[in-house]
């Protein structure tokens, strides 16, 4: 068994494909780490918002069978659990959640571990948690930043109801730190709320710090609440819209979706 000091909350480890972003189709092994600061209404993993007591552990690369073992997990045992499921043999180790900055300490353990196995280091994150990802960016290949849209996401501390503050001062902070790493990427899930205006702040922001940050225009997959996505023709006008301010803008869908990945 691997040394490594700490432990972990998480909901689960398995192997499969990347499905968002200009990553998709890659082998990927992902690693979910339990508890979230935002409530994303169309978020289609709210079981994840909290620490959970256990998470479960893909059996071997590709089965979708699990065991469960009890949280928090010790840092070596859950690289002891991605080497079971052969993780050199992945594209990326995919650090994902919930939030895994609301866990710097452990991203930084898992993935030194993860890339003295062989695999590159993709972490998946909202983009908020600017100061956790200064702690670990040398440690990241890749970040996926989210950019949050206000007229679908709010803080866990905001009310539940009426307008909440953006976050698009918070979201360039951490871009300016992203960009240090080897890649980062920008994606924006779009709803039939998302406004014109949020999208220029967005982009101005965006364009602040670099215009050529790949920025990925992701629509909705319909969950809880949302019941619709973007029709075609709204797609391609927000498509146009950012496009006219930013060098790299591209429509990706999840794809895991339509092939019923998890």
């Amino acid at each position: 068994m691997r040394q490594a000091p700490g432990s972990v909350n998480l909901v689960e480890i398995f192997s499969s494909i990347q499905g968002e972003g200009p990553h998709v189709g890659e082998t990927t092994l992902f690693v979910r780490f339990g508890a979230c600061d935002l409530r994303c209404r169309w978020c289609d993993s709210p079981h994840t918002w909290r620490p959970a007591a256990t998470c479960r552990i893909e059996t071997a690369r590709g089965a979708g069978t699990f065991t469960t073992r009890d949280n928090p997990v010790p840092i070596a045992a859950a690289l002891d659990a991605t080497d079971a499921l052969g993780v050199g043999r992945h594209r990326f180790a995919s650090l994902t959640g919930g939030e895994p900055l609301l866990q710097p300490e452990a991203v930084l353990a898992l993935a030194a571990g993860l890339r003295d196995a062989g695999t590159a280091i993709y972490l998946e994150t909202h983009g908020v948690a600017v100061e956790a990802l200064e702690q670990v960016v040398d440690a990241v290949d890749v970040v996926s930043m989210d950019w949050k849209l206000a007229s679908d996401v709010r803080r866990e501390s905001d009310p539940r109801h009426g307008p909440v503050s953006d976050f698009h001062a918070r979201h360039e902070a951490f871009l300016r730190v992203a960009r240090t790493a080897p890649e980062t990427f920008v994606k924006v899930v779009v709803t039939r709320s998302t406004r014109d205006a949020e999208l220029d702040a967005m982009a101005d922001a965006v364009a602040k710090v670099d215009p050529a940050t790949p920025i990925v225009v992701q629509p909705v997959t319909p969950s809880g609440p949302v019941r619709e996505a973007p029709d075609a023709a709204r797609l391609l006008s927000m498509v146009t819209r950012l496009s006219e301010r930013l060098a790299s803008v591209r429509l990706i869908p999840q794809t895991h979706k339509l092939y019923g990945a998890p």
